[in-house]
């Protein structure tokens, strides 16, 4: 795969084969440090332990942006994809589409936080006025490789117009967050439930405590007895979900080991055996739920151990929001926003761009609709 798109006095953009190419601080200088999806330890964890790279339709083409000293000014976490698995946004019909056309859909080029529905920069940037020459880089790969087109998922709010700004379309979809609201603790946050819905959520999360021990564990804490418990979990969830797991065993111990201080992970126990567990990732605005799993069905305890707990842990730590991860209309009960999500697409051919532009405007009437009707069946108490 190739690319060419420099000005070869100042700036250089090129394909990199992966994120271990890089020294870990000047990548995560240029956002890795605020958001552990797009961290150097998560995307090397990745790498290093096979879940991304060859057989598994993940294949790491990081684009960057470098000066006349080969120093590292943008970067752009991409992928080429055989598939549309593990991104969350999904694209199947438009592939059935172009496909249906006699054209080919895959490969394509996705810029992501692999296999994480979960909102971030997806353009890593030392100044902003390196965006046009990332976009740019991406288009360009398309068009000299061949690829249908290139998909940014899960953009964090702040990016968006740096995509619309370089011409690429824009899809919406809506997720549920929690959002702290300056609560003191979880008591404060039933505090502002209507008087029912407090109720129900103090009966769930006495009933899922009932009889176990919940432990949270973090950085040096998590050994490997902890990880092999967690591995079980997470492969019946992901056998259930997916058909296959998405990341390897040796990927949670390398992220344990790499950035365990941004992980928290919730195991609940019943006679001193771990029967479930909830793995989260702690940023500097979030907490970010990501895999959940248990081995014995306990009523309410997948509440408790993915939202509640998530939403303490953000009380304690002063963080604005919880992301509990993709659908589940049943968060909305439980004090969880339906907030927008944002994609930006760029398509190589144009027939086919006009076609999906006209499908992504009908498209963000009806999420606009549906934003409009969650949000009046929110459990919190209604202004008179």
């Amino acid at each position: 795969m190739t690319a060419e798109a420099a000005d070869p006095g100042e700036l250089t953009v090129r394909l990199a084969p992966g994120v271990r190419e890089f020294e870990a601080e000047d990548w995560n200088a240029l956002g890795g440090f605020r958001n552990p999806f797009v961290s150097h330890e998560f995307l090397t964890a990745l790498e290093d332990s096979g879940s991304v790279g060859e057989g598994t339709g993940w294949d790491p083409v990081p684009i960057v942006v470098t000066d006349a000293e080969g120093r590292l000014k943008a970067a752009m976490p991409s992928y080429a994809k055989g598939h549309s698995q593990g991104e969350y946004v999904f694209d199947h019909a438009w592939a059935d589409a172009l496909h249906r056309a006699g054209r080919h859909y895959y490969p394509k080029l996705q810029i992501a936080a692999p296999f994480t529905p979960a909102n971030g920069p997806r353009l890593l940037l030392s100044d902003n006025a390196f965006a046009p020459h990332l976009l740019k880089g991406a288009e360009v790969v398309c068009e000299q490789n061949g690829l249908s087109g290139a998909h940014a998922t899960f953009i964090e709010p702040d990016q968006v117009s740096l995509f619309e700004a370089g011409g690429w379309l824009m899809r919406s979809d809506i997720q549920f967050h929690w959002l702290n609201r300056d609560y003191d603790n979880f008591d404060g946050f039933l505090d502002a439930l209507a008087s029912r819905k407090r109720k129900n959520l103090r009966k769930e999360r006495a009933a899922a405590q009932d009889g176990l021990k919940i432990e949270r564990l973090s950085g040096d804490d998590i050994k490997p007895h902890h990880w092999d418990a967690f591995w079980v979990f997470y492969q019946d969830t992901g056998a259930r979900k997916w058909g296959t797991p998405y990341l390897t065993r040796e990927a949670f111990t390398l992220m344990g080991e790499r950035m365990g201080e941004k992980m928290v992970l919730i195991l609940a126990y019943e006679d001193d055996e771990p029967i479930a567990g909830a793995l989260n990732f702690v940023g500097s605005d979030a907490i970010y739920g990501r895999y959940w799993g248990c081995t014995r069905d306990v009523r309410f305890l997948h509440f408790e151990l993915c939202y509640y707990q998530a939403i303490d842990i953000a009380i304690e730590r002063g963080l604005p929001r919880v992301e509990a991860g993709a659908q589940g209309g049943h968060k909305l009960a439980r004090g969880y926003e339906p907030v927008k999500t944002l994609s930006a697409h760029w398509l190589a051919d144009e027939g086919f761009r006009a076609a999906v532009a006209d499908f992504l405007e009908r498209e963000r009437e009806g999420v606009s609709t549906d934003q409009v009707f969650l949000d009046r069946r929110t459990p919190f108490k209604k202004e008179d």
